[in-house]
């Protein structure tokens, strides 16, 4: 699809079409909330109907146990606004949501929490800042006192950790949600990765890049899926996703250990030859053992956490399996 060139005035919006994409696991009771949060926003940011927007709201049902295909199914019935896709399986968000973004037909696309923590009131300044001439447009949680102690520290760890080691830093409190232009999802659909990071996808295709801020609210419905474990390997397949830097590290932490041994070794050859020999000490030996023993199982370690996704991707499989359309 050919993009199409707006003039910078918001009143110009009548042909465009968003996608809002938005991945659900076990979700149904939040869906009505979600749809109705959504035009209760689009009301209320284009007062004029004809000068808003059109819509596409895209559900990508990431393996669901509960009635959410059932409830979007039966909204579907009286709104054509609304999608669904539907997965084999539970894929993980991260899938998902790529999903979604390759389902959208839109001028641009948005992924959305259906949680209502990505409030939709926000699309009205993303969209601005698109005509204005942004690419990508990120929404930054300028305060997330809604959010748990432990929830904001082990964040802010993580953003400042990926941005120690990555190649192309990632915005910092910027989630899934933002504005995406067609070229950048274009771009994005290119992406072969299989152990998906999105955040560090975004980054990576560059574009112009504009930036709101909102201030996260607490999550209205439902409960959160992301358990301590899943946020643990959210950020593992995030660093080693991003890049290459841990294995560089212990490239040069054993070449100074070489280094360093080498240089011992002719110490004790020298202090042998002039002092003669001391009784070996058993403490110093055990503790350099383990120590070396130590310092490879981990190293051994981090390279299998890379030769596993390698692995991964080299058998070739989708990234996910769509059960069926609703919609398209």
């Amino acid at each position: 699809m050919e993009n199409q060139t707006f003039d910078k005035d918001i009143g110009n919006l009548g042909e465009t079409l968003l996608s809002l994409v938005v991945p659900v696991f076990n979700e149904a009771d939040g869906i009505r909330e979600f749809i109705f949060a959504v035009d209760k926003a689009m009301s209320a940011s284009w007062p004029e109907p004809q000068i808003a927007p059109r819509l596409e709201i895209i559900f990508v049902d990431d393996g669901s146990s509960d009635g959410t295909s059932t409830i979007v199914r039966t909204l579907r019935k009286g709104d054509a606004r609304i999608k669904l896709l539907t997965l084999s399986r539970n894929f993980g968000k991260e899938a998902a949501l790529s999903a979604g973004l390759d389902a959208a037909t839109g001028d641009a696309a948005i992924p959305m929490d259906v949680d209502l923590q990505d409030p939709p009131e926000v699309i009205r300044p993303m969209v601005e800042k698109w005509l204005g001439g942004a690419k990508v447009v990120n929404a930054r949680r300028c305060d997330r006192s809604a959010d748990t102690m432990f929830k904001r520290s082990t964040s802010r760890l993580f953003y400042r950790t990926i941005n120690m080691v990555a190649d192309h830093k990632i915005a910092d409190d910027v989630g899934d949600f933002r504005l995406l232009d067609r070229d950048a999802i274009e771009v994005l659909k290119q992406m072969t990765e299989h152990t998906r990071f999105n955040k560090g996808l975004f980054s990576w295709i560059g574009f112009t890049t504009e930036t709101v801020e909102y201030v996260r609210p607490e999550r209205e419905v439902g409960t959160s899926k992301w358990r301590t474990l899943k946020l643990l390997n959210l950020a593992l397949d995030g660093i080693v996703s991003s890049t290459t830097l841990p294995l560089r590290i212990w490239t040069i932490i054993g070449a100074l250990i070489s280094l360093g041994a080498v240089a011992y070794a002719g110490f004790l050859l020298v202090y042998t030859l002039t002092q003669g020999a001391d009784v070996p000490g058993y403490a110093s030996i055990m503790i350099t053992v383990l120590m070396l023993g130590g310092l490879n199982l981990l190293s051994l370690g981090l390279i299998g956490e890379y030769l596993g996704r390698v692995a991964i991707q080299v058998r070739g499989r989708p990234l996910y399996v769509v059960e069926s359309r609703e919609g398209f």
